[in-house]
Parts: structure tokens; sequence; C-alpha cells
């Protein structure tokens, strides 16, 4: 059986999942077999594994830092959130059905033993698992119901750091009440305390340090300093509100601005993170009409519920903006449900997504899509479709586009609408699909995959389009941020290293270097 030690917060969002990334490296840079591990994750940040499983994007950044493929069992369990009362339930990568909070309570033993069956497939292949909670384990309205903080750490027999975010204010405050509002058993098990997030004079800090020491009896592992400089995901939930991106204004001339709308129920904003890390590329996130302004690219992201998002931009102006917008030439991508949206109709018969039956899309490409109660999801790998787009005209049409599906229904291409890709292998099987549909005037654009911008090769035709259209030079291949991730998860576990004691780590671990 694998030694464990876990990781808990304060809250949500304090750092959890990037110290859970650094612990990964740091014992696969000892030799040591890691696997992560979150029992039940809720996020619309997600991933398709080899197999076509679906999981957190979180647990999938922590298996590359570990050095293997993510598979279902590392995050067992994912709530993708469709609404303020309800959430799609993912089991072992597959869906199970949609339930409301009080439904999951109700079936909360079921997904305790999905979990526990999970982490002990793991706990047999692996030297070392590095868990992390969700949220707080001092939740006392929920936490007899909670499956994922002290409960998994009992169960594993597992260590607790518990990390806060200093810069937030009030973590001294954080971490007495929550260890307060842990039983005796749970107070034990906590080794000791993070505080990340420092900006400023530790000098000032370290009295404060050696008081809380002494309130709560245990010791502060160390301080991690906020970093800019590191290439590595952001957490799930909550990220989205600090994703340093800019609110303030439009793209300067010199630069390409690129807006993403911000919809309410919007899922694997991730696939845009290697945007923001171009230089002369302004990234906003935009969630009213009146912010769009004049960009030269609109992105139309994933959603966890098509119909409703399109309700909302449609009655907050956004769409008619978009629309207008597109009529002048400015460029729309969407991708997956943002894709859906661009189209002339969604139905949705068996109530697969909502109670809606039927509704309008923007109407900026011929295609129409049915919702089915089947989800797709696979990894793929395609090409530039012959008919597609000649916006990507400069690039090789045989080059290989890698990316992955994740969606209910399947769109039709109405009036000999072109594709825009053509899918060459779906689940390491040989295809010879179209996926997604170019507007008449080549300018609109709709796909099903996740993760293409990550392709640098069409990245940067997509860059040096929408340069071209501004009159400015084009970028030359060497000039691109090629994200070495490698590199940056090293850089992780040095930063780690330099700030925590790995001692006492080492030390509640026994035999970990032996």
């Amino acid at each position: 059986m694998a030694k464990a030690i876990m990781v808990q917060g304060t809250g949500s969002d304090v750092g959890k999942s990037i110290l859970v990334c650094a612990l990964c490296r740091i014992f696969r840079q000892e030799g040591l077999k890691v696997a992560p591990f979150k029992a039940q994750n809720m996020s619309n940040n997600s991933y398709v594994t080899a197999d076509g499983r679906e999981m957190g994007r979180a647990q999938v950044a922590q298996a590359e830092a570990a050095g293997i493929l993510p598979t279902a069992e590392m995050n067992p369990i994912l709530l993708k959130p469709s609404g303020n009362n309800g959430s799609q339930i993912i089991t072992m990568g597959r869906p199970l059905r949609h339930m409301t909070a009080k439904e999951y309570y109700e079936n909360k033993d079921k997904m305790l033993e999905i979990a526990k069956e999970a982490y002990a497939k793991l706990s047999n292949e692996y030297d070392v698992i590095v868990i992390e909670g969700a949220g707080s384990p001092a939740e006392i309205n929920i936490k007899d119901n909670d499956i994922v903080n002290m409960k998994i750490a009992e169960i594993a027999d597992a260590p607790v750091i518990l990390v806060t975010d200093i810069e937030r204010g009030g973590s001294f405050a954080w971490i007495v009440g929550t260890l307060e509002l842990l039983n005796s058993d749970e107070r034990d098990r906590v080794m000791g305390v993070i505080i990340n997030k420092f900006r400023g004079d530790m000098g000032i800090l370290e009295s404060g340090l050696q008081m809380l020491e002494e309130r709560i009896n245990k010791p502060v592992l160390g301080v991690l300093p906020y970093f800019t400089n590191i290439d590595v995901d952001d957490e799930d939930s909550m990220s989205l509100n600090n994703r340093g991106t800019r609110e303030d204004g439009r793209g300067k001339r010199d630069e390409s601005d690129i807006v993403i709308i911000r919809l309410p129920r919007i899922s694997n904003f991730t696939d845009f993170d290697i945007l923001k890390r171009e230089k002369d590329i302004c990234v906003r996130f935009v969630e009213d009409a009146r912010s769009i302004g004049n960009p030269d690219l609109i992105i139309l992201p994933g959603t966890k519920n098509t119909i409703g998002d399109l309700e909302f931009i449609k009655e907050s102006g956004i769409a008619e903006t978009i629309i207008n917008l597109a009529k002048t030439g400015i460029m729309v991508i969407g991708i997956c449900g943002g894709y859906q949206m661009l189209g002339s109709v969604i139905r949705d018969p068996e109530n697969a997504e909502s109670e809606t039956l039927e509704t309008v899309g923007l109407g900026l490409i011929d295609v129409s899509t049915l919702f089915k109660m089947q989800k797709n999801t696979h990894q793929v790998k395609a090409r530039l479709h012959d008919r597609g787009s000649d916006i990507f005209k400069g690039l090789n049409r045989d080059n290989e586009i890698a990316g992955y599906e994740i969606h209910m229904g399947e769109t039709e291409l109405l009036n000999g609408t072109a594709p825009f890709l053509k899918i060459t292998e779906r689940s390491d099987k040989e295809v010879g699909i179209d996926d997604g549909a170019v507007s008449d005037d080549g300018n609109v654009i709709g796909t099903y995959l996740h993760g293409i911008f990550d392709n640098d090769e069409f990245r940067l035709g997509l860059i040096n389009h929408l340069r071209e259209s501004k009159g400015l030079p084009t970028m030359p291949a060497e000039e691109m941020n090629i994200v070495e991730k490698e590199r940056e998860y090293d850089k992780l576990a040095d930063w780690f290293r330099e700030h925590i004691n790995m001692d006492l780590i080492y030390g509640v671990i026994k035999e970990l270097r032996d």
C-alpha cells in the first residue's frame, strides 16, 4: 500500500491544486512512483483521458507533474455544475445523471465506495499518493456528508497539510478557526500549515507566525511567495476571477485584442491560457455587451448549459453585439457549446440539457444542433479541412491538430456549409469525420475541439491572421511562447523546496527516502 499525504485548505482557491502539483514533482524527482488523487472535484474544467473518460483538469496537471498518464481513478467523482442547485455527476469518467445537492448527499455512501475503490487501485500501483481536499474541511453544516476531506484522510491514514491564502487577509483567523471546528482526531491529523501567496516583508510576518504556532501547537511548514513566472494550470472553481487578464480597456494598436465571453456556466476556460501567454495579445474575459468594444477576435467558449447561457447572452445584449460585429468582419470563434450557439437552431427533445425543447441560435453559421443523452468524450487528432476557412490558408493542411471532445449533442451542417476540420483519429481509432463549420465569408468558425489553441502551428496561424488584419508584421515562429511543461513543473518544485521545510514533510511519511 502506498504512503499518503494530503493537502487541505482553509477555503476554496487557496492553492491546494498547485501545492499537490509541486509535491508530485518533488516525489518524482526523488525517484518515487507518485500519483495524485482527489475523491470529488467540482469543476466545469475537465479533460478526456486516453481511454475516453472525463476527469478534472487539475488532476491532469498533477499527473503530468508526477510524470504519469492521467486516469479516472485520480478523480473518481466529478461534479459539473449546470445551475444553482444541481450538477451532472461523472463517476469513474462516465456520466451518471444529474443530481441536486440533496440527491447527491442521499447517495454519499455510494459515492464514498467509488472513491475508496479508486484510491485502493492507485494505492496498489504507486509508492506515494498526494491527495487533494476540496473547499474547507470545517464546513459544519455539510461536514457529515463530506467525502473528500477528513474522511479520505482517515481512509488513507494520511497526514494533512493545511494551506491558507494570506493575500485575502484574515489568514491567521482562518487557520485557527478551521482547526477549532475540527474534532480532536482530525486536529491531530494536521501536521502543520503553509502560508501561501505572500507578498511583503517577511520580517513583519515572523512575529505572527510565532504567535500562530504557539496558539495552534503545530508548526508553520513555510511561507510560499506569490509567483507570476511559473506556467502551470490554475485551480478549478474560483480562479477565473483572478486570471490576470486585461479588464481595464481595449487592446493597444500594436497588439491583438481578444475578447472571451464570460458565460455564467463557462467550462474549460483553460483552453485560452496559452493565448494569454503570448506577447502583444490582450485577452479580456467580458460579461456585458458594453465591454466588448471593437476587438480583433471574439471567442464564445464552452459551457455546461448551452441553452441557458445562450439565453443569457441574448437577454444581456451580448448576442446582438456579436452578430453586429461579425457583420463588420470581426472574427468569431465558438468552442464546443459556443460553436452550438453560433448555429441556426438548437433542439433538445429529450431534455438532455434543459427543459427548453428548441431555441434559435445566433445564426452566424448555417448548422443545427440536436442534443442527445449520450455524451461524446474522445481524444482526437485532426487536420484543417480542404474546404475550411481561407484564414488559415498559409498553414499546411496536413499538419496534425490534437485536442479532445466533451459534448452532448450532434451538429449538422446545412445548405452546403463547409466543415472546419477533418478528424483522422478518435480514441485511437482511424476515422474520417468532419468537425466544426465555417461561415460563408470564412470569418466565423465553430469547432468541438477543446485544446485547439495549444497546437503551436495553428495558434501561430491565428495570431498572424489577427496581426495582418491590423496591418502589423507577422510573428516569427521563434517568438512564440512555447510552454515547456517539464521545465515549468521543475520550477514549481524548486519554488516549493526553497520555502518549505521538506524535512518535516519527509518525517511524517516514513521510509520515503529509503
